[in-house]
């Protein structure tokens, strides 16, 4: 089993409706599309959405790197079997590119690598892509076979109305859990928090996250007034360049830190752990670098006696919801569960499958071989802008 060919597409997919939040509006996304063909033909997709405020690429940085990549010398050898394509994956080192300082520079572009390759060896060797977890030795403490899922809902910057709207609608789906956006200029944060909770009921779990749109100076002062609402957690409160204070400040606050847009690497990971400045992780395959790396990410957290939760980002089609949907179903003790919006939210989700979750939030485990999902190939055609090829 060899690795032929990798192609990648640069997709522009349209979204149902305006997402905005502290730090973005977008009614598009800029998706980087990766195929891998293995030398009998199988096929495997990986996905991966560039994002300049949380890694500092675009989709121009991403074939910038493609284009510098040495793929023969990587992706050349004979793959015997399922863990020596994890270990081709672990070992790919991506062309240079504009950096931004950080390591987590092109991991949109690894994880949708990462994913097709993975893809196609788990179809090809026919198991799930859920069985990776089982051969990355650092998940022993949080591997879990789950059958069923919950995803939680979230609730993103709007006006009055619309904003209650969607909360009726959270409360009619039955979500357990809500994620909701603060921090947009010009928005009441107490005013709408205490709208939502009024309109969700006590039962329902709230988390905040303000998309570092507060700052260390600030950031007692604006969570005092949300405390009244009863919210779980602070999703990145600060700019990643203050987020070290966070620190002191989590001593003298009682609502759990969550990292995000600090939280994209293992080098973050160790630095949030060892500095003592978050208390939940937040995963999103794409920002971390793929599943390995979000495995690894998992298990470091349980190490450190840390919580984690499994992101999602805006406009993910069917492929990261696939990848998202056998991680969940593969770990345990993820704390809030994000993404499978598809038929909610994206105009192609790209799958035959539908893969959104259920009333209440809920959603079956994919049992198929690889993601388990059959890729549209007329959806791709229809948003693909560009691409280009690499014979290995």
């Amino acid at each position: 089993m060899r690795i032929q060919q990798i192609t990648a597409f640069h997709a522009c997919i349209a979204l149902r409706t305006k997402v905005q939040h502290a730090s973005h509006q977008r009614t598009e996304n800029d998706a980087l599309l990766v195929r891998c063909t293995l030398d009998d033909g199988t096929e495997g997709w990986g996905e991966g959405l560039p994002r300049p405020y949380v890694t500092g690429e675009t989709i121009e940085t991403a074939f910038e790197q493609l284009r510098a990549t040495d793929w023969s010398t990587q992706l050349g050898a004979k793959l015997t079997d399922l863990p020596s394509a994890i270990a081709v994956c672990d070992a790919f080192r991506l062309g240079s590119g504009t950096a931004n300082g950080r390591d987590c520079f092109g991991n949109a572009v690894r994880c949708a690598i990462e994913l097709s390759i993975l893809d196609a060896v788990t179809r090809a060797v026919g198991v799930p892509l859920s069985a990776v977890t089982q051969h990355v030795p650092e998940t022993a403490a949080v591997r879990e076979c789950n059958d069923e899922v919950r995803y939680s809902g979230a609730l993103t910057t709007a006006g009055m109305l619309r904003q209650l709207f969607r909360a009726w609608k959270v409360r009619f789906w039955r979500f357990h859990q809500c994620k909701v956006k603060v921090g947009a200029a010009g928005v009441d944060d107490r005013v709408s928090l205490r709208r939502i909770r009024r309109m969700l009921g006590r039962e329902v779990d709230i988390r905040v996250d303000a998309n570092e749109a507060w700052t260390c100076e600030n950031l007692e002062r604006r969570l005092e007034l949300l405390l009244g609402s009863n919210i779980s957690a602070i999703e990145q409160p600060v700019p990643h360049g203050q987020v070290d204070g966070l620190a002191e400040i989590r001593k003298r606050i009682s609502v759990p830190i969550m990292l995000d847009e600090s939280l994209c690497s293992l080098s973050d990971a160790h630095r949030a752990i060892e500095r003592g400045t978050c208390d939940v992780f937040n995963i999103r395959l794409s920002k971390c670098g793929g599943f390995v790396n979000s495995l690894r990410l998992a298990a470091l957290a349980h190490q450190a006696g840390l919580a984690y939760q499994l992101g999602c980002q805006v406009g993910e089609t069917g492929i990261l919801s696939a990848a998202g949907r056998h991680f969940a179903c593969s770990v345990g003790n993820i704390r809030y569960l994000e993404g499978s919006f598809d038929r909610y939210l994206v105009a192609e989700s790209l799958t035959v499958e539908d893969l959104t979750f259920r009333r209440g939030g809920y959603a079956r485990r994919l049992d198929g071989t690889g993601l388990g999902m059959t890729i549209d190939q007329d959806a791709i055609q229809r948003v693909t802008i560009a691409t280009d090829t690499w014979t290995i």
